[in-house]
Parts: structure tokens; sequence; C-alpha cells
């Protein structure tokens, strides 16, 4: 019923849809189960329910976007599978940032990634994942400018390819 309102809203008024996956796989588990007492993500909004969300909006022919912070522990593999699912789901634009515990509610740093290893996620998302567009630094959050200007230039890119056929 939730994903039916969501095509038939997204079908009518948008044309860039967004929302994060947040982290990982295997961090997210860790992140609800530590929900009770440090919070990392929403726990009514789990992994793969928003993959299925994504991909809800995704049919409906938007543009879609999400984004994951590292450093909270996540490997190499978990990264790739994220990505990977994300790619499966549609998703056009992709964002990594570094984690920043906002307050101590919240689940602590892990580790600080470099910005060199957010070099190779950009690389890596666009090269041999696919998606149309990668933002990746540490201080890139899942609204990164960037990631708009570049759907202002794909929509007119787009609509210029549709008018000529």
């Amino acid at each position: 019923c939730l994903l039916a309102a969501c095509r038939c809203w997204l079908s009518i008024l948008v044309v860039l849809f967004s929302t994060t996956v947040v982290t990982a796989t295997s961090t997210t588990p860790i992140a609800v189960a530590a929900a009770a007492a440090l919070q990392v993500r929403d726990p009514r909004a789990g992994y793969l329910q928003t993959l299925a969300v994504l991909r809800a909006a995704k049919e409906t022919g938007v543009y879609t976007k999400s984004s994951i912070m590292l450093g909270l522990g996540e490997t190499e593999d978990e990264i790739i599978d994220t990505m990977f699912d994300l790619k499966d789901c549609g998703v056009d634009i992709f964002t990594l940032g570094q984690y920043l515990q906002p307050t101590p509610k919240h689940l602590p740093v892990v580790e600080m990634v470099p910005p060199e290893q957010f070099e190779y996620w950009r690389r890596y998302g666009e090269e041999e994942v696919g998606f149309r567009y990668v933002a990746s630094g540490p201080m890139v959050r899942s609204s990164y400018k960037a990631g708009e200007f570049f759907l202002e230039a794909m929509i007119h890119s787009d609509r210029d390819a549709a008018a000529q056929r």
C-alpha cells in the first residue's frame, strides 16, 4: 500500500527521488540493534525496505539517488554489495561521505576514511558499477550539491535526446 502510494505520487510530482541507505549491509543490523541506546538510522527504515522504495520510485521513471556513510566498520565487500544492490534498484546518482557522530546518542566513528579511498570508490561506482554520477569525499553528504548540478545536465540531455527521436 505504501509503495503504491509512492508510485502514484512520484509519477505526478517528482523528477528526482532520493533516499539514503545510510550504511552498508552488515552495519545496518548493528545500527538497528544498537538503536535502543545509540542510533545511526531510523530503525523503522531498514536496508531492504529502502531498496524496495528506491525500486518503486525508479519504476515511475524518475531519476533516483542514494548514499551511504563510511567509517562505521564496513568492509570493502560490503560497500561493493551495497553499491550493486542500489544499482540493481536503478539508482542513477550515488554519494559516499564520512560518518561523523552527531551526538553521544549516536554510534561512534570506527574509522576516518582517507580522501584517496573516497576517490577510489568514486571511480569504482562510475566505472565498475555504472552509476551515472558519483560524489564521494569526506565532507560529501546525501544532499551534496554536485549531484543536483549533474542531475540538471542529465535531465536536459535526456530531454534533448528524446526530442530528437
